[in-house]
């Protein structure tokens, strides 16, 4: 699969995922953003890919939205008045699909759904969604050189791609409210004050160190235990009772128990490095019913 707009580059099983449209600063585009869609999905399946860093080619990492395309710069359809129920009811219908709904959004949701640990390698300016879609990224590492803007207040339009579910999350409501009503540019110092980045890092280290940071998460680990606990803390930490968590934990822990926690616990025994066979293109019998919804008693 060839992308316009992205590189999609494995090595020693992390996937470098590269915005690249570097003249243009790697503004977003409804065409990168089909395209991401498609690479995290891809990357999910792929068990040749343990591990994603997302990266910008050139100075910047993502300017935006790129506002000189003509007509709807955010690729909607103006033609359309999409209700509440619209969004409910219709949200795969592809009226509301491809007119309505936030590229931004569909964006982090693929990141959200992915079964790899994903880390942001910001390697400069990050501004409007090319700020947020780090958001569902597990970990944001900054160059010195990034300047990071939730500028959405300076051209009068709202935060997206579901970046009011994330972002207080991340640093707590006080601070995402101040950052969103000021709409100010962040330097990764401000960034790392606060809590948005995990580390700050000189420009020609950024890329090694996140490396060295998605090996320590994957070597010697189960990727179906990796993807499992991506996903138990991405979902049970919104559950309104830990009693959900409990369902979810119990039914992880048996299927670990007779897979994968055999050769973690032996290879303990033994002392020894575990090999581990699960991939997480094969996951727990519950685990599709789970993360699609159909099973939630919530």
């Amino acid at each position: 699969m060839t992308y316009a707009t992205l590189k999609y580059e494995v090595e020693d099983r992390v996937l470098t995922l590269t915005l690249n449209r570097p003249e243009q600063l790697n503004a977003f585009t409804v065409e990168m953003a089909n395209e991401l869609v498609a690479a995290f999905e891809r990357a999910s399946e792929d068990d040749a890919v343990d591990a994603v860093i997302v990266t910008g080619e050139g100075r910047a990492f993502c300017a935006g939205m790129d506002l000189s395309t003509g007509g709807n710069v955010f690729g909607l359809d103006e033609d359309q008045s999409p209700t509440l129920a619209d969004l409910h009811e219709r949200l795969d219908d592809p009226a509301i699909f491809d007119g309505v709904r936030d590229t931004g959004g569909r964006v982090t949701l693929a990141i959200f759904n992915c079964k790899k640990p994903v880390i942001a390698a910001i390697n400069g300016p990050a501004v409007g969604i090319g700020a947020t879609m780090t958001l569902a990224m597990d970990i944001r590492m900054a160059s010195d050189k990034a300047r990071i803007g939730f500028v959405f207040g300076r051209i009068g339009i709202v935060l997206e791609a579901c970046s009011s579910w994330f972002l207080p999350r991340i640093v707590g409501v006080q601070q995402a409210m101040e950052w969103i009503y000021t709409a100010d540019i962040l330097d990764a110092q401000e960034a790392l004050r606060g809590r948005l980045v995990r580390s700050v890092h000189a420009p020609d280290a950024l890329m090694a160190d996140a490396r060295a940071l998605a090996h320590r998460f994957i070597d010697g680990k189960s990727p179906v235990a990796t993807a499992m606990a991506r996903q138990m803390l991405l979902r049970n930490s919104a559950q309104t009772h830990p009693l959900e968590a409990h369902r979810i934990d119990s039914l992880a822990m048996f299927y670990a128990s007779v897979g994968d926690g055999k050769e973690g616990v032996a290879a303990f025994l033994e002392k020894r490095t575990p090999d581990f066979k699960g991939v997480a293109s094969k996951m727990p019998p519950f685990f599709d019913e789970w993360v699609s919804g159909r099973g939630s008693s919530s």
